[in-house]
């Protein structure tokens, strides 16, 4: 997947704001703490920036806010993109990390683990020549 230098751009200023729901997840999973797994933030994908994924689990992290209120139909479209690029999202509000942060880490490393070892695997289409 080529990459767009604006996305780019614009996660790296993500990165610098986290919210304080994305740190306190971000304390947890940056790393290799979290059981291993390698969690890259704000990662730009296709025409997205994912606030967490990890490519071994093909696992994606959403973190919303109140922004989100509203944003339904966008969120869905956006998961189901990626779903059909084999990526799994799990979602998660702001509050959910705060109050219920082992339940959420729990659920995250349950994914991880039924998911390990399934990182990107080119098909050999994208800057292949025959």
């Amino acid at each position: 997947m080529k990459t767009n230098p604006t996305l780019t751009a614009r996660a790296r200023e993500l990165r610098k704001n986290m919210t304080p729901a994305e740190r306190i997840l971000w304390k947890e999973l940056r790393g290799r703490r979290f059981a291993s797994f390698k969690f890259r933030r704000q990662q730009p994908f296709g025409l997205y920036i994912l606030d967490f994924f990890c490519s071994n689990a093909r696992l994606s992290l959403e973190i919303d806010g109140e922004t989100h209120l509203g944003n339904e139909k966008s969120d869905e479209k956006r998961s189901a993109w990626l779903e059909e690029q084999g990526v799994k999202v799990l979602r998660f509000w702001n509050t959910q990390v705060y109050d219920e942060l082992e339940s959420v880490l729990e659920l995250i490393f349950r994914e991880c683990d039924a998911r390990k070892d399934l990182r990107f695997q080119p098909t050999g289409e994208e800057g292949s020549e025959a």
